[in-house]
């Protein structure tokens, strides 16, 4: 952890944002420990192998009322927040254990068992956590497993929870909104690795814990690094008003796709008046697009749902509890709470909009919007985890694209051309030092990052550049209410000061296991290297045994294209095998000249067609680098 102070340049900007704080409201830390049940005794969280994977004392600094000279008040404050680990009781019958993860897992009490909705990320956490449950409430088989979306964190532990062979036993459903499954693996599939190495910035994982590092990302404090796990949904939930009735506790389902997810659902218990809202509310403004990447949500559609959550439940609900933070209790409380996070997102989208359509570029919007005082001072509307900037960027992007319609910005040089033509232009390496000097001097940490990016992309080797440039960075994630980007501005000084931390978590096995065959075939095509296999045109079928599904891929002019058949031409190359088989071909678990040999995978045509299309694949780089050229 860096033992560098705040400038008085940063202590006076986060001393003007105090300033603006609803310092008088602490209704916050009321609820947040209302309801307590216990606390685990085992505050270690580890692997199999002995590796901790979450350590519920990590953040016991954040105890302390004051903020250092180092944290925005503000951040300081959600992060306090987010550290009240431990059981709660929501309502009747309605557990919530928090902060094991980065994300919330509730309990719902039926007849004879249990409903688990959201099992954390990795199973060591979840497992852990329903321990803890367990331990206050006593032994009761789980009867069901809720994914509220399909992200990962809300899926993740379930094996810590339930085994495939209970549910294949029909001992315990897995329900989730209709598409979960495709959205699932496609995120973490598809631009998994890309992804992946983002989270490191946007959570700070691998950051060290402290005043100058990581405390916390707004959500929760950051995200545990266990075992990733993925049981197929065996009820998908297709319509809002579908009603489903688990060991005694109806459930009436509101789907909501496209908002914070693009396959998402809230859904009440009638019997307790109690609402689960998902990720669709929570104590902060949330993203339109998150910066570790995602596709861009819609505003528009967020708000809508939101309203339709109050039409359909706001008269009669008690209590509104997410899959992140703390619950709001009290009718007329919790319809605010639901109106001002829908009136949130309605302003962002249609304020960005408004501004769009005079002419002005994302960029340009999001340094001038600001939202309205009756929701700033609200502090679940605070950028937390979103920000206003960014958010204001993506509803952007959502329509307009990555282009301002500036022809200068159509084509502009790469960052690395673009740097040595910046130092040059600027009187060459010392040059560019002194304006990024002065950039500093003048606490303009935003123009000193700027040149200095430039300096150290013309030269990585320079190590005055980059100190400079890990120091401003610094400043800035010592400002920032937004805990990614504090967390981002921290993590890329710690790689310009110590060199690249990787990617603190691996995908599962499990998620590539649930890989659909059409998935898989997208998947090589995804990988495949397009020049190398410039001249390559194979035709290949595969016909997959256990789905009774033919499909036909061909690769010609560097792309792989795919769809399924009755029948496949005369003359194609067919290998007859399981989808379980295909994958672990793909993914290289299983040699294909050995499962050939033994008849596992059975072969019409070339035997080397598989081979030849295999060894197109390339490699992915989990490393690969942010800061650095």
């Amino acid at each position: 952890m860096s033992d560098a102070a705040a400038t008085d340049v940063t202590r006076a900007a986060i001393d003007a944002a105090a300033r603006t704080l609803p310092l008088h409201d602490r209704q916050d830390f009321d609820d947040a420990t209302r309801g307590f049940v216990g606390r685990a005794t085992q505050r270690q969280i580890a692997s199999a192998d002995g590796r901790v994977v979450w350590d519920l004392d990590a953040y016991d600094f954040l105890r302390d009322a004051e903020a250092p000279d180092t944290v925005n008040p503000s951040l300081w404050r959600q992060s306090r927040l987010l550290i009240e680990d431990g059981l709660f009781e929501v309502a009747e019958g309605i557990y919530q254990l928090r902060g094991f993860d980065l994300s919330v897992m509730s309990v719902v009490e039926g007849d004879s068992g249990v409903i688990v909705i959201d099992p954390l990320i990795s199973c060591e956490t979840a497992a852990a956590a329903f321990g803890l449950y367990t331990e206050h409430r006593g032994e009761r088989p789980v009867r069901a497993v809720i994914y509220t979306h399909s992200h990962v964190d809300h899926f993740g532990g379930v094996k810590g929870i339930v085994s495939q062979e209970q549910v294949d036993a029909g001992e315990a459903q897995v329900i989730a909104p209709e598409g979960f499954l495709h959205h699932a693996i496609a995120e973490n599939v598809f631009a998994g690795t890309a992804m992946a190495r983002r989270a490191g910035y946007m959570y700070g994982a691998v950051l060290d814990k402290g005043p100058t590092g990581q405390v916390g990302s707004g959500l929760g404090q950051t995200t545990s690094t266990g075992t990733i796990t993925l049981i197929p949904p065996t009820r998908d939930i297709t319509h809002t008003g579908e009603t489903l009735t688990i060991d005694g506790v109806d459930i009436v389902f509101q789907v909501t796709p496209g908002t914070e997810a693009p396959a998402e659902m809230n859904f009440y218990f009638p019997q307790r008046r109690a609402l689960c809202t998902a990720e669709n509310t929570s104590h902060t403004l949330h993203n339109i697009v998150t910066i570790r990447g995602a596709l861009v949500r819609d505003a528009h559609a967020w708000a809508g749902y939101l309203t339709e959550t109050i039409d359909l439940w706001g008269d009669e609900l008690d209590v509104v509890f997410a899959s992140h933070h703390w619950p709001t209790w009290g009718r007329e409380r919790a319809v605010e709470f639901l109106a001002m996070q829908r009136d949130m997102y309605l302003y962002l989208h249609d304020q960005t909009l408004r501004m769009m359509n005079q002419g002005h570029t994302g960029a340009e919007i999001a340094e001038v919007l600001e939202m309205p005082p009756a929701l700033s001072q609200q502090w679940h509307t605070h950028g937390y985890y979103g920000s206003v900037s960014h958010n204001v960027k993506a509803v952007y992007q959502r329509y307009m694209g990555w282009y301002d319609a500036n022809p200068a910005n159509l084509w502009p040089h790469p960052p690395e051309a673009a740097a040595t033509r910046y130092v040059d232009a600027m009187g060459g390496r010392d040059g560019a030092l002194a304006v990024a000097r002065r950039a500093w001097d003048d606490g303009d940490y935003r123009w000193c990052v700027e040149v200095g990016k430039h300096l150290v992309f013309a030269d990585d080797t320079d190590d005055e550049a980059r100190s400079l440039l890990a120091d401003a960075f610094e400043q800035l994630g010592f400002g920032a209410e937004c805990g990614p980007w504090r967390n981002a501005f921290l993590a890329g000084a710690t790689e310009l000061r110590s060199g690249p931390f990787g990617t603190p978590a691996a995908a599962a096995g499990d998620v590539a296991s649930a890989l659909s065959v059409e998935q898989v075939l997208d998947t090589i095509a995804i990988r495949l290297d397009g020049p190398r296999a410039w001249d390559e045109h194979l035709r290949i079928g595969f016909v997959i045994t256990d789905e009774r599904e033919t499909h036909l891929a061909e690769l010609r002019n560097g792309a792989l294209h795919h769809r399924t058949v009755a029948e496949l031409p005369t003359g194609t190359t067919a290998f007859t095998l399981t989808r379980p088989t295909l994958i672990g071909a793909i993914t290289g678990r299983i040699d294909v000249a050995a499962a050939v040999a033994d008849g596992t995978i059975g072969i019409d045509g070339d035997p080397g067609d598989l081979a030849r299309l295999v060894g197109l694949i390339a490699p992915v780089d989990p490393d690969f680098d942010i800061v650095t050229p």
